[in-house]
């Protein structure tokens, strides 16, 4: 049904009724409008790291969707419940997200990557009636278990009451000890032979998904995004920043569980596009894996992190051109600043300045983007653009004033569609988190400028070092830093300092047979020229591997905390959270060897 009002602010900015008197459903938004015209356009294609692919139709996508519900609504799943999916990047993943939305059950998308304690403490949060999990999933050719974390972490959640196991690579799980949840099979769930689910519409800010952030302290923060909100949010961006329509093929290297799995997955198929799903390391067997991606499936927009890209690079630009890469006409990209030096050699050196770099920045909160450019504009290297459609953003100093020529915080002055209506079951800290340092302001937390009419995100806030009293962001630095042909990768971070109240501090992963002998304090005298000798690191540590989550941001605040010696926050969603004590060792062990020469 059509909507009275487009929004109603009456509760306050932070409060917004949007599509006010409307009805919606996702599942008629993005899977059931096509089958009358594109019943058989591919709607997901599959690959796996062993490279075995899978295909599903419009049609058979809408089919398993309204059998899983149907299935779902059996096992006594309604209206209301809070659903979690525990898989990797399947088919199932997204059939499973379209069938709890549109029984009108509450998705909770879980990082495949997730030990026990954090599935715990998200089950427990949303009081999840049922699990729906992947018994593994493959990463660099080896199993990774994802049941089991499952079974142990349903120790401590007594409010599920269903487990949906979905059988992905074969190894089963582990039996469930003494009394617990019901237990079924995904094949079950899905049986053509149960009578399909009929969707109806629900208001159409109907809760549709808890995005789970992980907080520096505290438990993670549950986002609620609506039906109606999240799809149109979306929807737009997929369709004007990245420039897709239903001849074209999506992919973006994520997991559902982050936000842009959700948005990749919605956003594709309100716009009738073919969404690829990409299980595995991106660069398994070799550097040029993502490009074979490309080439083999004839993708048209490529979603990337700076840092994947880093890595990337190792790769020959020669063996690169081999492969057909002529079908993609959009790059995106978030999750981390960009370095000029990796950015270009992706623009010109791969892609040959042919395909624009949509750089997109938002977060889970957000529902998408803040700032994204437009591939019909002309960008400079590491750009933004500026706001994204219908966002009224700024950049302010420390007393809201609008600010240019220097960095400053993030602001929003008006609520968009998308807007998380609350941190789930914890009004005070939803506005304590985004509407306390402004008033009448969304703070995002991150740090940005604005130059000749060019927006750049600079780094989140508690990233941002203070050096003498001047702001300095870690990609000023880390720019500087990935220019040395020794350097992978590189963090800086701030350390508390009598003279300049913050000193800058260096890590950096040296490519492989890279010779390491006095590069740090080569890389010493670079940021002394590139950024200024007030900024040159006064320590710099050649590392191992630096902290970073599985899509691939750089943990700094781990790395600060490493140095430090404190609590580095939640690292439930880190991929490699031993790089944490590894670079804590390195620090420590480097020190003491001095403290014993004097």
């Amino acid at each position: 049904a059509p909507y009275t009002s487009v929004v109603d602010t009456s509760a306050g900015i932070e409060f917004p009724e949007w599509f006010v008197g409307g009805t919606f459903n996702v599942v008629s938004a993005c899977v059931e409008r096509w089958l009358d015209t594109g019943a058989d356009r591919p709607a997901i294609i599959h690959e796996s790291e062993d490279g075995s692919a899978t295909t599903l139709t419009y049609a058979e996508l809408a089919g398993q969707v309204a059998a899983a519900a149907a299935g779902l609504r059996d096992l006594g799943i309604g209206e209301g419940d809070a659903v979690a999916v525990y898989l990797p990047m399947i088919p199932e993943s997204v059939v499973a997200c379209y069938a709890i939305a549109g029984i009108g059950a509450v998705l909770v998308p879980l990082f495949s990557g997730f030990a026990a304690p954090a599935i715990a403490s998200r089950l427990n949060d949303a009081e999840c009636a049922a699990v729906i999990v992947a018994d593994g999933t493959a990463r660099r050719g080896r199993t990774v278990p994802m049941a089991t974390e499952l079974d142990e972490a349903l120790r401590t959640c007594p409010t599920v009451r269903s487990v949906i196991s979905v059988d992905n690579t074969g190894t089963g799980s582990a039996a469930p000890v003494g009394d617990g949840p019901v237990r079924t099979s995904w094949k079950s769930v899905i049986d053509p032979a149960r009578r399909p689910f009929e969707f109806t519409p629900f208001p159409a800010m109907q809760t549709l998904m808890l995005g789970y952030t992980s907080g520096t302290t505290g438990k993670p923060k549950g986002a609620v995004h609506t039906h109606a909100g999240f799809t149109v949010k979306v929807a737009s961006e997929v369709a004007y920043s990245f420039d897709i329509g239903e001849d074209d093929r999506f992919c973006w290297i994520t997991d559902m569980g982050w936000i842009m799995g959700p948005l990749a997955a919605f956003g594709t198929h309100a716009n009738g596009a073919t969404l690829v799903l990409y299980e595995g390391s991106p660069d398994v067997p070799d550097v040029y894996r993502l490009w074979d991606l490309v080439e083999r499936h004839r993708i048209t927009m490529l979603g990337v992190s700076p840092t994947l890209i880093r890595a990337l690079k190792a790769g020959d630009v020669a063996e690169i051109a081999t492969r057909d890469l002529s079908s993609v006409h959009v790059l995106g990209s978030t999750g981390e600043p960009w370095d000029s030096d990796s950015y270009d050699w992706l623009a010109r050196d791969v892609f040959a300045e042919r395909v624009p770099v949509i750089n997109f920045s938002g977060g889970t909160e957000v529902g998408g983007s803040f700032l994204a450019p437009y591939p019909v504009e002309p960008i400079p290297s590491c750009s933004l653009g500026g706001p994204s459609l219908g966002m009224d953003v700024d950049v302010v100093d420390d007393d809201g004033n609008p600010l240019r020529g220097s960095i400053g915080e993030l602001v929003c002055r008006q609520p968009w569609p998308a807007m998380t209506r609350g941190v789930w079951h914890d009004r005070d800290r939803y506005l304590k988190a985004y509407w306390t340092t402004f008033p009448g302001m969304w703070c995002h937390g991150d740090y940005a400028l604005v130059e000749d009419g060019q927006w750049f995100i600079m780094g989140r806030s508690d990233d941002v070092m203070n050096v003498a009293g001047k702001r300095l962001a870690p990609a000023e630095v880390e720019s500087v830093l990935a220019t040395h042909p020794a350097v992978a990768e590189a963090a800086a971070v701030g350390i508390p300092d009598a003279k300049k109240g913050e000193s800058v501090w260096a890590f950096w992963v040296p490519r492989d047979g890279a010779d390491t002998e006095g590069v740090s304090e080569e890389l010493r005298q670079l940021v002394a020229g590139g950024v200024g000798k007030p900024f040159a690191p006064s320590k710099v540590w050649v590392v191992q591997a630096l902290p970073k989550t599985r899509s691939a941001k750089i943990l700094r605040r781990a790395v600060r905390a490493a140095v430090m010696g404190t609590d580095p926050g939640d690292l439930s969603g880190a991929e490699n959270p031993e790089a944490v004590d590894a670079i804590r060792d390195v620090v420590h062990e480097k020190s003491a060897d001095q403290e014993h020469v004097r």
